[in-house]
């Protein structure tokens, strides 16, 4: 299988991405995380696309274009794209990409949720300054304030993660993703999930949709 996942600041993708990719097996491309790669390296890219995550706008397309195309290019197949693409232009590249190698998309999934669920989620994540772990000041907090569970470093807020910089990036979001949900409504392949309630209830309306997919893309094989 080939997926598409995108959702709102806070929607939980990555966390069913990583799901999906354990469950079927599927390399992992997510944009966020090349972009934070590119940023940690410290090149001249990475402090490019920083700036524009400090003021909580949209990193331009060619950029993440590039991320994206650079390791989407040496798997091809059985991939799931978490967050990506995110404009219309970003749609235009990638089809243009997966046309010109013959790889099709199976599902692009939408998880879904509000405004308010957006930036009570983000603007309450904490990230640990040393090794990474995220936390939640009200879902998941550390055992001591301020440290992290696992390595004892300190906690941070990431700068994107203030709650008007979340409200500025929702409302980015659901501008930018309008031409794309209806390019990928008349592909025929999109497909809307209500991203509301714990990790597992979400995962349960997820799983069924995938299952079919799966079982119906090995049986299409066996016939080949």
């Amino acid at each position: 299988m080939n997926i598409l996942v995108f959702g709102p600041p806070g929607s939980g993708k990555s966390t069913h991405s990583r799901k999906i990719v354990q469950k079927y097996k599927l390399e992992y491309i997510s944009s966020g995380d090349l972009i934070r790669k590119e940023i940690e390296r410290g090149s001249s890219l990475g402090k490019e696309m920083e700036r524009y995550l400090a003021k909580g706008d949209l990193i331009p397309d060619v950029a993440v274009n590039t991320l994206v195309f650079s390791k989407l290019g040496r798997i091809r197949t059985n991939f799931i794209l978490d967050g990506y693409p995110r404009t219309a232009e970003q749609v235009l590249a990638l089809e243009n990409f997966l046309y010109e190698r013959g790889i099709r998309l199976e599902v692009a999934i939408d998880i879904f949720i509000s405004k308010e669920e957006s930036v009570e989620r983000i603007s309450g994540r904490r990230i640990c300054s040393k090794c990474g772990a995220v936390y939640h000041i009200r879902y998941k907090p550390p055992k001591v304030d301020g440290k992290c569970d696992i390595c004892g470093g300190e906690i941070v807020q990431r700068k994107d993660d203030r709650p008007e910089l979340v409200g500025k990036r929702y409302d980015i979001y659901i501008k930018n993703m309008k031409p794309i949900i209806t390019f990928y409504k008349k592909q025929g392949i999109y497909v809307q999930i209500n991203g509301h309630g714990g990790i597992d209830e979400v995962w349960e309306r997820i799983r069924p949709l995938l299952d079919y997919i799966h079982n119906k893309e090995m049986k299409r094989k066996e016939h080949e």
